[in-house]
């Protein structure tokens, strides 16, 4: 625990500069005691730490100080390695020179195994444009406007300050704090447009720590049968062990799908290859959803005729 902790202390030093005994103690739920016994540690294996008196003093690492590739285990080095080359397909320039730096740093084999794109087949270049862009506007602290469209297909101003992107279940979010709200909200990238950073900023913030960064939908069990031509979306789009395959080749998924609104047109969009066997309201959901459209199909028919 003691050397996990002095590991810890050293990446904190280098990360803040500078700091307190009392802050250190704070972070690791320590003593101040014990505190200064790991700090005097550290200087006894070489670790350049100086501590400055006075109200504007603090802990210190010396300035030139760099981390040693010694003080990473191989295993270590090689998930810093396979993380960067993660990270390459957001900024490929600068996360190919930080590899090759950091490659030669170590000096071990590395087998080129892992190709990692985030973006999509019909993706245009304008999505990069708005992450780029947004990754501005939270370092720089700058405050965007921008239109965002709902999932209920209203479309809305929002004066926010961004603080983190996040990448989950395909897609690419901003949280940002809502000027309008006043309160922290997650937008899906894909849904603004025309975002403008301007040239005010905001003070560093942080979202809550129990904030969640994407709320968690009411969520209903379906089971529903797929006819063999539908599989290969069964697959990409259900988890395998929710698969159940029949003599046929058809399939039976049984899930838990987010009762939104989105649900039935989803569900539609596999067509004819789809039957929902449970429950019987997403059946009778789907049923006035077809009518509509059918509606909608003959009456564009009467004014074309």
């Amino acid at each position: 625990m003691e050397n996990s902790r002095l590991f810890e202390t050293i990446y904190y030093l280098l990360n803040h500069k500078k700091t307190t005994a009392a802050a250190l103690a704070n972070h690791f739920e320590v003593s101040t005691r014990t505190i200064y016994r790991d700090l005097d540690t550290l200087s006894k294996i070489g670790i350049p730490i100086y501590t400055e008196p006075g109200r504007n003093g603090g802990i210190r690492l010396l300035q030139t100080f760099v981390l040693e590739k010694t003080l990473l285990s191989a295993k270590e080095q090689d998930n810093l390695l396979l993380a960067l080359k993660g990270t390459q397909t957001l900024n490929p320039e600068i996360s190919e020179q930080s590899f090759s730096k950091l490659k030669s740093l170590f000096n071990i084999p590395y087998e080129d195994w892992l190709e990692i794109d985030f973006s999509q087949w019909h993706q245009l270049p304008v999505s990069d444009n708005k992450f780029n862009e947004l990754k501005f506007a939270i370092l720089h602290k700058r405050q965007i406007h921008f239109h965002y469209v709902s999932p209920k297909g209203t479309s809305e101003k929002r004066v926010c300050h961004p603080v983190k992107l996040l990448f989950k279940s395909q897609a690419w979010y901003c949280q940002a704090y809502c000027i309008e709200k006043e309160a922290f909200r997650t937008f899906k990238i894909n849904r603004m447009y025309q975002i403008e950073v301007r040239n005010q900023t905001f003070s560093p913030m942080k979202a809550p720590e129990d904030t969640k960064l994407l709320a968690q939908p009411k969520m209903i069990s379906v089971t529903l049968h797929f006819s063999k031509e539908i599989l290969y979306r069964v697959f990409d789009e259900f988890s395998y062990s929710s698969i159940v395959m029949q003599k046929d080749g058809s399939a039976h998924v049984t899930a838990e799908i987010p009762d939104q609104e989105w649900l039935v047109r989803y569900l539609l969009s596999f067509g004819r290859y789809v039957t929902v066997l449970q429950p019987e309201t997403i059946r009778q959901q789907m049923i006035e959803e077809i009518k509509q459209i059918r509606n909608l199909l003959d009456q564009d028919y009467i004014n074309g005729s």
